[in-house]
């Protein structure tokens, strides 16, 4: 299965007064240099992923915006929340069982936190940049379960 790893582009901040407000959180749009970042992003996916790659997004407005530069129906799923735990994102996205390449557009730290997992062994508080992607694959060899990284692409360089 391969696994693209897509953080949400650049997003409006909160105001200090709503900055613990989950609904407010939840309701923050791309901003103009965050719509470029998708954009691109977007784009260099397009020229590397297979056509029925399957698209999965964080409810959030931020995320939905993100993942609707690649494609218009995004599958919305609540697991990929902003306070989302490792375990239901991999488990809404049936890793490793899953044969579809599958794009999650979601936040750190959670996105940088299942990087770590699958490609170290451990949680840890990994940083992706905002529009980032990382491309992991999952494969046997010999009998051992693997997960290689494919690709990392910042968002400067798109």
């Amino acid at each position: 299965m391969n696994l693209i790893l897509w953080r949400h582009a650049e997003a409006e901040e909160l105001p200090e007064t709503l900055s613990a407000s989950r609904n407010a959180d939840m309701k923050r749009a791309l901003t103009k240099r965050g719509r470029k970042q998708a954009e691109a992003a977007a784009a260099w996916l397009r020229e590397h992923l297979p056509e029925d790659a399957r698209i999965v997004s964080s409810p959030a407005v931020r995320a939905r915006e993100t993942a609707a530069m690649l494609t218009p129906t995004p599958e919305i799923a609540d697991a990929l929340a902003p306070d989302a735990d490792v375990t239901a994102v991999l488990a809404a996205i049936d890793w490793p069982q899953g044969e579809q390449t599958t794009v999650v557009v979601g936040h750190q730290p959670w996105i940088g936190r299942v990087a770590s997992l699958l490609l170290a062994g451990n949680e840890m508080n990994w940083s992706m940049r905002k529009a980032g992607i990382w491309w992991l694959s999952s494969r046997t060899r010999e009998s051992e379960a693997q997960v290689v990284l494919r690709a990392v692409v910042n968002p400067d360089f798109l």
